[in-house]
């Protein structure tokens, strides 16, 4: 049989399920026997104003359940067999199902999301680009395919940025790219400027390349520019690395004007910026790029990872000019080879569609939400956040020290970060970061910041004792 055409009216959304459902309803009635060839699949997806990817979800969860089999040379053929029901899961005993699970608020990643429609959306457009699966796991043009550099484009006009494509390197994540900038601007022994707290990324690499970071003071309106003034007096630095939209880990973004006041220093003392954006799509009307503010100096690295997913490994990043693309191709090309194919096809497909502005809708509303519930759970006045963020700055009251408070929440099965790490120049204060995105849901973020805000209402001394 090819010529099957189910009705899927009556099944409802989504339509993977509903091939499935229907399959299972007709073999059931007798309409369908073992043995007996379905359509093609993308005879069937015309046949039913479907996508190909729609109609190929459905056939796999039909095989799935055991519906029907792919033989080669035969096609798809029906079994006549459903699979058997997955046998339940045996209830907790009361004292395991209201222990607190683990929420681990050390990784700062966004929410995850956990709306059906959307994650159906996002599966389509992984199945579409599936299609094309051996093309994508051979070697490609380095710094991006030209659909990849047309997505990327587009992405980056919400921006602000309209660059012509020869300024454009796709790369496999943030990571890549700042290495490649660092390692193409500087020497071992260069120094290097930075907020005094800071991405601990940026540390660590500038510790690879034998650079020497230099923290700058700062306030809710970004580093202050005349001690980056002061600085390039005295140090020379061939880079100023800046993270200046909801920074990791204070939450500051930049305000313009400190923006232009910045600009104007780099170029006066022939600094380069590097502009780490990995936050910048999270505010709907977030100030000007550095990148739009002085495109002759500033290398901008918009990642995916903060405002999609971690595991979508792909930043596009933008240099000053297409000569100065050279040699940041020559580094990457080194070090990393090529972006994912596979992954950068994702991405694309994403972008183009709709689903990556879906998806970053989604990250901005539930951050929202979450902000609110620590706002409401939090002693007032010790965290430092941004609505559109999904992480927070916390100080400790006195007399807790970071180690303490890191090491108490750990036992109660909360993970968050002492400020070490993000120490540019001078002491760690006494402060936390707070990642409130990830794989925990909105009830675990509430419980957990309960568990927060008690500890903050005791003392060390007392916290110990339930240890």
């Amino acid at each position: 049989m090819t010529g099957w055409t189910p009705d899927l009216a009556k099944f409802g959304r989504p339509h993977y399920r509903a091939i499935a459902d229907a399959i299972a309803e007709d073999i059931g009635a007798g309409r369908l026997a073992a043995s007996e060839r379905l359509p093609p699949q993308r005879q069937l997806a015309d046949a039913l104003g479907l996508n190909f990817s729609t109609v190929a979800r459905g056939y796999v969860e039909a095989q799935r359940r055991g519906l029907i089999a792919s033989r080669v040379g035969h096609g798809t053929v029906v079994t006549g067999r459903a699979a058997p029901a997955a046998p339940a899961a045996p209830a907790l005993p009361p004292a395991v199902r209201r222990r607190p699970a683990l929420v681990d608020f050390s990784m700062n990643l966004p929410p995850e999301p956990d709306d059906p429609a959307l994650v159906e959306r996002m599966r389509d457009g992984l199945a579409a680009v599936s299609a094309d699966l051996v093309g994508l796991l051979r070697y490609q043009g380095f710094g991006g395919a030209p659909d990849d550099k047309e997505a990327a484009l587009h992405w980056l006009s919400r921006r602000g940025l309209a660059v012509p494509a020869n300024r454009l390197l796709v790369c496999p994540g943030s990571h890549s790219a700042l290495l490649a900038t660092l390692s193409t601007l500087c020497r071992p022994g260069d120094v290097i400027c930075s907020e005094a707290l800071t991405y601990p990324g940026a540390r660590s690499l500038a510790a690879h390349l034998g650079l020497t970071l230099v923290g700058l003071p700062g306030d809710d309106e970004g580093i202050d520019a005349a001690a980056f003034a002061a600085t390039c007096v005295r140090h020379r630095p061939k880079a100023l690395y800046l993270n200046p939209t909801l920074l990791n880990p204070t939450t500051v973004t930049v305000s313009r004007a400190r923006r232009e006041a910045i600009v104007a220093v780099a170029r006066r003392y022939a600094v380069a910026i590097i502009e780490d954006d990995a936050y910048g799509f999270l505010p709907p009307d977030g100030p000007p790029t550095f990148s739009a503010l002085a495109p002759e100096t500033t290398y901008h690295v918009a990642g995916l990872a903060k405002c999609l997913g971690a595991g979508l490994r792909i930043a596009y990043l933008v240099a000053p000019s297409a000569r100065a693309a050279l040699p940041l191709a020559a580094s990457l090309r080194a070090a990393t080879v090529m972006a994912s194919p596979l992954t950068a096809a994702v991405a694309t497909r994403w972008i183009l569609d709709g689903t990556a502005d879906a998806v970053l809708d989604f990250v901005r509303r539930e951050s929202t939400a979450r902000q609110r519930l620590a706002l409401a759970a939090l002693p007032p006045g010790l965290a430092e956040a941004d609505p559109h963020g999904f992480h927070i700055w916390m100080r400790l009251p006195e007399p807790w020290s970071r180690s303490a408070f890191a090491s108490q929440s750990r036992s109660t099965g909360i993970g968050v970060v002492a400020s070490d790490p993000f120490v540019a120049t001078g002491p760690a204060p006494e402060a936390v970061r707070i990642c409130l995105g990830g794989l925990a849901s909105r009830d675990d973020v509430a419980h957990a910041l309960d568990v927060i805000a008690h500890a903050l209402d005791e003392t060390p001394a007392m916290s110990s004792a339930f240890i």
